[in-house]
């Protein structure tokens, strides 16, 4: 209670503030939205400047800015800028505090200045943000994609300080963390799984996105719940002005988004869903096969795998003042297979398989400005993401010498695993001058754990039944301001109350936030921060690639939260030549982790129901440090960046590696990306990646020894003591947009590992005969996954 006693203490002091300062002779608050004039569409972070005086601002994450300026006897002018946009004027001759919305319009057909690498106009040297990055959903349309597949996980990818788990796979490992420790917002909900394919495919389709920003180090106190780093997702809102439409056909897998006013400039809708069809491409192959190897039609086994996703969202301006949104996602993964096999004498054999994953989230979002200083966000959302295993078998026995006796018997197995949140949150943007800007506010999140539940029935058997589910309330408040003290010297500080009950256990957290930035000169940024962060949910996984067998507990009176702290150091430039901009940036940082869990030798997910994932665990801690450098250019025919990551990562658990020292999984020394974006013309763009990467680092077996007739046992050397090949690869994508008088058309070819580089997936041991001695020796081979792959889209606009 005490502190939601602070949080209304804080949010008086702060009206009380707002209403003081309002009441000052001589000052004029210029208030209101930033909007995309053809659809309507919310712009975040557009600068919003008085050239007079100097002084701006920066629209929210929903487009609302205020700037509080004095009075002058001439018209108060504002311009508004954004990159990819024309800019915007305002004039006013007014002592009183005014409202006005700017709708800025897309840029024409000039070359310069369009293609974007981050969407903000903010000077890096001038925020006190650290390891932000945005990255414009135009761009990550435009860089290739696996399969023709655009994915944006796979671009954050190519950002320093951001690692793969593997060949094609979208996890994301920050600054020497886990993907459990990635907080993976949409529209403010949380996804607790964001993979497609066991991998290979995250679960955002970019046609209904509006925003995606990436935070690495550095975190305000407005978000918590996670280690590593936050990826906050906005979708898109639905044009309010006009019917549209946009989709893709692909290799694997195929999309179309709707979205359109329901009534002009009042309330909208966008609808967007996305379908794998490998399965119906695979089947043919499969009975073809089948056919040759003599299999009858109806005796044949049917074996497939699809995904889908499906995105919608409506959007009500209800007043001047308040705005409602409602914003839903669904995405599936099945895995299936059925098999009959009849007998000859009458009896049968039939099984049922399956294995199946998804998220479910959604979010109901009011907006409201209390005052032209103050703006409310109110939040209330739903997640869900659910793993299940089903297994139906029936057999049936006949009797040769008696037809007329028959058998039959049933066999089901179900397993399921899950977790839930509801939450409720609410934030507050208080900007009472252009030298402050104030954000508070509070969440609270039930959180229901199932790590899992088994069902058995049999023939001759009573049912079997398991698995309890774990309530677990988490609530927090913040508080932050980002002030300048002096021109050269900017802060922004806060604090973040947060507490954790379950199972009568209460675990109380402190976090102080502190960012800085001290200006040498108007291109050259001194910066620093430092962050303490609390994880109350741990991820249980038996690999690295996100596979959805991977389960979500608790922390419990046994098994502790994890904790971090972050200390960054770092320098940023904004550099000009021959009319074109870059910004150039280098982060240093230190992180240091208690209490994270890993599986114990020889334990997984199979059997863990009820409370017995608790004696299957061990903990530990882990470190990581390094060092990132980015440049990238943001305007021009050419823009791109190049990224380098020098990192270290270590885990020591007491009861693994016999206690010592061991490199985790993903730590890779260095880290290299290259991504260039050249348009030859308006309607011609050619795009392509080059990553570099230091080898993960691998547990080798160095034997087997035989233990009895039928017992093999691999033994295994130091925990990840082997490094693999290092990794590279090069992407190419070559696109054509066509002008049609319905809309355009845009064809891309791609090509995966474009020098068909044979990088290592996985590494294991067998036995070959020497072919000079005969004798067998033990031999080590790779497994890579992935050689050229060219592949083709084609995509529409109406």
């Amino acid at each position: 209670m005490s502190h939601f006693r602070s949080l209304l203490l804080l949010s008086g002091l702060l009206l009380s503030a707002g209403a003081a300062q309002a009441q000052q002779p001589g000052k004029l608050t210029i208030s209101g939205y930033v909007r995309d004039q053809a659809t309507g569409e919310n712009l975040i972070g557009v600068a919003v400047m008085n050239p007079a005086t100097g002084q701006g601002t920066a629209t929210n994450n929903y487009g609302f800015y205020s700037l509080t300026l004095p009075v002058s006897s001439d018209s108060v002018r504002l311009f508004v800028s954004y990159l990819g946009y024309e800019k915007g004027r305002f004039a006013v001759r007014s002592e009183r505090s005014v409202s006005h919305d700017f709708r800025l319009r897309p840029a024409t057909a000039e070359i310069a200045g369009v293609e974007v690498v981050g969407t903000k106009e903010e000077k890096i040297a001038q925020t006190t943000r650290m390891g932000t990055i945005n990255v414009p959903i135009t761009q990550i349309k435009t860089l290739p994609a696996l399969f023709g597949e655009t994915d944006v996980l796979k671009v954050l990818q190519l950002l320093p300080g951001v690692q793969s788990g593997g060949e094609g796979t979208s996890g994301l490992y920050v600054r020497g963390g886990s993907p459990d420790q990635n907080l993976i917002l949409l529209d403010g909900t949380p996804v607790y799984n964001a993979a497609h394919l066991f991998g290979f495919f995250s679960v955002f389709n970019a046609d209904a996105l509006n925003n995606v920003e990436l935070i690495k180090g550095g975190f305000p106190a407005r978000y918590g719940g996670r280690l590593s780093s936050v990826l906050d997702i906005s979708m898109k809102e639905g044009n309010m002005q006009e019917f549209h439409g946009e989709g893709a056909i692909g290799l694997v897998a195929s999309k179309l988004t709707l979205e359109g006013p329901i009534k002009k400039d009042t309330a909208s809708f966008i609808i967007s869903a996305r379908r794998t069809y490998i399965d119906l491409l695979a089947r043919p192959f499969i009975n073809l096969a089948m056919a040759s190897e003599g299999i009858p039609y109806d005796e044949r086994p049917t074996v497939g795998y699809f995904f889908h996703d499906l995105n919608g969202k409506l959007n009500w301006k209800v007043s001047r003042r308040d705005r409602l949104y409602l914003s839903a996602y669904t995405g599936y993964d099945k895995f299936y297979a059925r098999y009959n096999d009849k007998g000859d004498n009458g009896g049968y054999s039939k099984e049922n398989d399956g294995l199946g994953w998804g998220n479910l989230t959604a979010a109901l979002r009011w907006n409201r400005v209390l005052n032209d200083r103050l703006f409310m966000n109110t939040h209330f959302t739903y997640s869900k993401y659910q793993f299940n295993i089903r297994i139906n078998q029936e057999n049936r026995y006949v009797d040769d010498q008696n037809p007329d006796d028959t058998r039959t018997e049933k066999f089901a197995l179900h397993y399921l695993s899950n977790i839930r949140d509801l939450s409720l949150k609410t934030d507050l943007d208080y900007v009472p001058n252009p030298d402050h800007y104030i954000r508070f506010g509070g969440q609270y999140i039930l959180h229901s754990f199932r790590p899992g539940a088994l069902q058995v029935k049999g023939e001759g058997m009573d049912d079997i039944a398991s698995g309890v589910q774990t309530l677990a309330s988490e609530a927090s408040l913040y508080a932050e301001d980002d002030y300048r003290l002096t021109d050269r010297l900017k802060v922004n500080t806060g604090l973040r109350l947060n507490s954790f009950l379950v199972d009568n256990t209460l675990y109380p957290s402190v976090e102080p936030r502190v960012a800085a930035r001290f200006l040498l000169t108007e291109e050259w940024a001194l910066k620093a921060s430092y962050a303490r962060t609390t994880q109350f949910i741990h991820l249980l996984t038996n690999s690295g690639i996100g596979l959805p067998t991977d389960l979500w507990v608790p922390a419990t009176a046994k098994v502790r939260p994890q904790k971090a702290q972050q200390i960054s150091i770092g320098a940023a430039r904004t550099l000009r030549h021959k009319g074109e901009e870059y910004e150039l940036s280098f982060e240093s940082y230190y992180k240091p982790m208690q209490n994270l869990i890993e599986y114990q030798e020889g334990a997984s997910f199979l059997g863990t129901t009820d409370s017995k994932w608790e004696d299957k665990v061990t903990s530990g801690q882990g470190w990581a440090y390094g060092g990132e450098l980015f440049l990238q250019k943001k305007s021009g025919r050419t823009t791109g960046w190049i990224g380098y990551t020098l990192a270290w990562s270590n885990r020591r658990f007491p009861e693994l590696n016999q206690g010592r020292l061991y490199p985790y999984k993903y730590d890779r020394r260095h880290d290299a990306t290259l991504v260039v974006i050249h348009k030859f013309s308006p309607t011609f763009t050619l795009s392509g990646t080059w990553v570099y990467g230091t080898g993960n680092a691998t547990t080798l077996s160095e034997g087997r020894f035989q233990l009895g007739p039928y017992q093999q046992y691999e033994e295994y050397g130091e925990r990840n003591s082997y490094r693999m090949r290092a990794y590279h690869r090069l992407d190419l994508d070559l696109s054509k947009t066509k002008k049609k008088k319905w809309g355009e058309v845009v064809n891309s070819f791609s090509l995966y590992n474009a020098y068909s580089r044979r990088n290592p997936y996985y590494i294991y041991l067998t036995r070959e005969s020497d072919p000079q001695t005969g004798e067998d020796k033990g031999v080590y081979k790779q497994i890579s996954l992935f050689p050229i792959i060219p592949s083709f889209s084609k995509s529409f606009k109406f």
